[in-house]
């Protein structure tokens, strides 16, 4: 039990911050009692009641020493102890403090027990989450594959965390407990250690690579040809953007695959581009039936609540690169990164520093950086020795099978094999619990099963002549690294404690899932990189489209080798960027990682920006090192712009426009007219060549066309246009405007009369034949578009008011009531950057202007004087929606601005506001 101080003592900081918090108590208070209205009142100690102490002494059963808990300003943690296990059981009580909230829905979102606490709206939900089956495998990873160092490192956090949890009703741990409990009367249960495990499969998902690409170049098959798919998935320009390894190597391993059946030579590694063959197995197009199922596979994916790290998709990723002393003003390496993940309100990151009082055997830790509320350990950050980035590999990591029922069973090599099946209970707050058959072939578990509709159509699925008959229809099943056992979590406390390149290699071995760049610095001037991961090899096929599963020569023949897999290390031109482009060249390399790349819009981008700043002798500071993170020009404009101001536009409404862009040197701040008319000319250039040619499946939920019969894109002439509403979700609609599109474009840009430029005409707009006229039209229909959203003046048009980011919190935030979301929720706020910009504030231009991934957080660690690195969160600290530290990190971040990140107990000393001392 606390003593010495109440729960609000942490948070007065001063009288005109405790004032303005009282106020905002009172607002809520008063606002949730008119919006209720039910008579219920909430009192200001309800809302105040989960605030966390931070000041004074608790006492927790369990602890072998004391332990400090060190605040600073924005309430970010730094904690002191003695021992691993006090060391991690306090990060579990800590994080628990202030996240318990978002740590329980994680966990229940990773378990599929979402309708435990929501009701029966989430039982669809679920049921393809209980499918995949994420916890039952974090389950096998804990009983048979984690060491026993790491076992005891969870299971001090899950003490630490139930000993927070303790004695506590709903509403003394969240505001949010106590609106559901209106609802719902749901009660919070202890952690497991199993819990922060599955957190990683999460994660996994999240960045799961190329699965939505595998869908939607099938889904393409209904309405574009092998050619025209193709023209869609360009290769990888190496030649412009480069890899990431140009000097480094991998260690030579030929014919040898870890893992089972090790048959077969090795593979080349391709650029993107791998549709080339763009139906099942090769041929030229899809099923019906697996049309059908690809669809409804889609929208279920739609519809999984992303962890924090999605939306997936090619266009996000994450920017994280290294400069060498050589170029450095401190003569010690610079390290930054900046993860691109789904905004989230508190953020997917919680900042906070492990430091053991004295490094020794029993107490092992000194590193800081970003965790995830939930899993102990730090994910990204620095300790005394080392500091590391991670941006998304891509690695394709999944693949998708169609497979053949008969009977009970399905086939496989000409013989029927039974499914593996289980029972699954969904408990369902306020109704009845719903069972549910998991069944899985082989490959994995059957994903369509999930739905009726595709169940129907499988059984009345057509295939061509290289399937075999149809037996009792089709099904789709998923093969995923992530629902394999794995090490993972031993990775984390690896990479925590590791002393050199050395240690950092061996760490990024167990980073099995999900496979991640990453990227390296220390203290002695070297920097590196490591490309991890269990990264599968294949038979027949490459994993860019649905594979025949009943067919053997498909199967997974084992994993790349870990010693194979591309490192660099100290490299002569002294930086390293990785962000998401092609790992290595495809003709230096024997393996495949993936066919689906980002394309390097940002990569190259960052290396011009280091590459100009470093000629002629010049120096990087942590200063450029926050500027170039904040870069927002657009690669896209550069390459337009010039085409679209030598068109001669007759209307003068649509000139005055067209103007914008004369003199506009590319960057999109949110303050700029030009990017705002840019970005919308952009969108009605993707829309009017590519997106009005795509099947339904892949175009915005609920916008319809009059297209023509499926096999003709071009103009309409014979043939009787057909009517077609969309069916995507708008976020993940397509063309989504990513560097992907980039080089469609940039292909095609100096073929005037291509194809693509072919746009049909309207009730209100003409054919158009040409680039040109495409153009023209494009920059009409943005000019409307604009005059709609932001009026006639184009003086008063600003990217801002068009792109903006709002903060919702989980789940509340989003299903909850109108009045509900307006308390939790903060913004919307105007941001500048934009899609594949070094800013990566992602929007889909399929779907709107809205931002819809951010850098999560950014960093730049001082290998030189680890004090004087900087770091900044999207949100801040608490996940309680009125602690002062709720978003107090977010105007800093929108503004680019970075805050001191403290490290040494000297500077840690200098920078704590609160101290709270944990006693056994």
């Amino acid at each position: 039990m606390p003593s010495n101080t109440t729960a609000s003592s942490g948070h007065k900081s001063g009288k005109k911050k405790g004032r303005r918090a009282r106020l905002i108590v009172i607002v809520l208070v008063l606002a949730i009692v008119a919006g209720i209205g039910y008579g219920a009142y909430w009192s200001i100690s309800t809302v105040r009641a989960s605030f966390p102490q931070t000041k004074g002494t608790i006492k927790l059963d369990g602890l072998s020493g004391p332990v400090d808990v060190k605040r600073d300003g924005n309430g970010i943690p730094q904690i002191y102890a003695e021992s691993d296990a006090d060391l991690f059981m306090a990060q579990g009580f800590v994080q628990a403090q202030d996240r318990f909230w978002e740590m329980d829905v994680r966990r229940h979102t990773t378990s599929g027990r979402l309708s435990e606490m929501f009701g029966k709206s989430q039982v669809k939900t679920d049921e393809f989450l209980r499918t995949l089956g994420w916890h039952r495998t974090a389950q096998k990873e804990y009983d048979s594959k984690l060491s026993p160092e790491t076992k005891k490192y969870l299971q001090a956090y899950a003490k630490g965390v139930n000993s927070y949890l303790k004695g506590k009703d709903g509403k003394d741990i969240s505001l949010e407990y106590a609106a559901l409990g209106f609802t719902n009367d749901y009660k919070p249960q202890e952690w497991t250690p199993v819990d922060s495990v599955a957190w990683l499969k999460a994660m996994a998902w999240d960045l799961r690579g190329n699965m939505q690409d595998e869908i939607d170049r099938s889904l393409m098959t209904s309405r574009l040809g092998p050619s025209q798919i193709k023209d869609l998935y360009p290769e990888y320009p190496y030649d412009r953007n480069k890899p990431i390894v140009q000097e480094g190597a991998y260690n030579s391993v030929t014919k040898k695959y870890e893992g089972k059946g090790g048959a077969g030579g090795s593979q080349s590694q391709s650029g993107t581009g791998g549709a080339a063959g763009t139906g099942l197995a090769g041929n030229a197009q899809a099923p019906d039936g697996l049309q059908s199922q690809l669809s409804g596979l889609s929208d279920i994916l739609d519809s999984v609540p992303d962890a924090g790290l999605g939306p997936n998709g090619n266009g996000i990723g994450s920017n994280s690169w290294v400069v060498s002393g050589d170029h450095t003003i401190t003569g010690k390496p610079l390290l930054a990164n900046d993860p691109h993940l789904s905004p989230q309100l508190p953020s997917t990151w919680y900042q906070m520093g492990l430091h053991c009082r004295t490094v020794s055997k029993n107490c092992q830790y000194d590193v800081s950086g970003y965790t995830f509320a939930g899993m102990p350990g730090v994910v990204i950050g620095h300790n005394q020795d080392i500091a590391w980035g991670m941006t998304n590999l891509g690695a394709d990591v999944t693949d998708l099978y169609l497979e053949k029922f008969e009977g009970d069973g399905y086939s496989y090599d000409d013989k029927v094999l039974p499914f593996k099946s289980r029972v699954e209970t969904i408990k369902v707050a306020g109704g009845k619990s719903k069972k549910i058959t998991v069944r899985e072939t082989g490959n994995g578990p059957l994903l369509s099963d999930r739905d009726d509709e595709l169940v129907k159509v499988g059984k009345k699925a057509t295939v061509d002549s290289a399937a075999p008959d149809r037996g009792d229809g089709y099904g789709v099943s998923l093969r995923w690294t992530a629902l394999q056992p794995g090490k993972s979590m031993d990775a984390v406390f690896e990479l925590n404690k590791a002393k050199d390149f050395k240690d950092f290699r061996k760490a990024a071995s167990s980073f099995e899932v999900p496979s991640q760049n990453l990227i390296y610095a220390d203290t002695k001037g070297h920097i590196g990189y490591q490309a991890p991961g269990k990264i599968p090899v294949r038979g027949k096929g490459d994993g860019a489209l649905p594979a025949p599963g009943w067919d053997s020569d498909y199967r997974w023949t084992g994993y790349i080798p870990q010693a194979a897999l591309p490192y660099e290390y100290d490299p002569k031109r002294g930086y390293i960027v990785t962000a998401n482009q092609a790992v290595i060249d495809k003709d230096k390399y024997p393996y495949k990682l993936t066919s689906d790349w980002g394309y390097g819009a940002r990569s190259q981008r960052i290396t011009d920006l280091i590459q100009s700043k470093t000629k002629n002798g010049g120096k990087v500071s942590t200063e450029d090192m926050r500027t170039m993170q904040m870069d927002n020009s657009s690669e896209i404009a550069k390459l337009l712009v010039p085409k679209l101001l030598k068109i001669d536009v007759k209307d003068s409404y649509v000139r005055e426009a067209q103007k914008l862009l004369e003199g506009w040197d590319y960057t999109q701040d949110p303050d700029s007219a030009a990017a705002a008319y840019f970005n919308s000319v952009w969108r009605n250039i993707l829309k009017l060549s590519i997106g009005n040619k795509l099947p339904k499946e892949l175009r915005v939920k609920g916008q319809c066309l009059n297209v023509e019969p499926a096999g003709n894109t071009g103009p309409a002439d014979e043939a009787e246009p057909v009517r077609e509403c969309g069916q995507r979700d708008a976020e993940s609609a397509q063309p989504d405007g990513g560097d992907r599109y980039y080089e469609v474009i940039r292909s095609i840009l100096d073929d005037e009369d291509n194809d693509w430029w072919k746009s049909p005409k309207t009730r209100t707009d003409a054919e158009t034949k040409t680039r040109d006229q495409l153009f023209a039209r494009a920059m009409e229909d943005a000019r409307w578009d604009l005059t709609a959203k932001l009026g006639k003046d184009v003086d008063t048009w600003s990217w801002g008011r068009l792109h903006r980011l709002t903060l919702k919190n989980q789940t509340l935030g989003v299903e909850g009531p109108g009045w509900l979301q307006f308390m939790l929720n903060r913004g919307p706020f105007k941001l500048g950057g934009g899609e594949a910009a070094v800013n990566a504030t992602g929007w889909n231009a399929a779907g709107g202007y809205g931002v819809q991934w951010v850098p999560s957080m950014r960093m730049v660690v001082n290998l030189d004087d680890l004090d004087k690195s900087k770091w900044i969160n999207l949100t801040g600290a608490s996940g309680h929606a009125y602690s002062a530290h709720y978003t107090d990190q977010t105007s800093k971040w929108v503004k680019g601005e970075l805050l001191p990140w403290s490290f040494s107990e000297k500077g840690v000393k200098g920078s704590t506001k609160d101290t709270l001392v944990l006693r056994p």
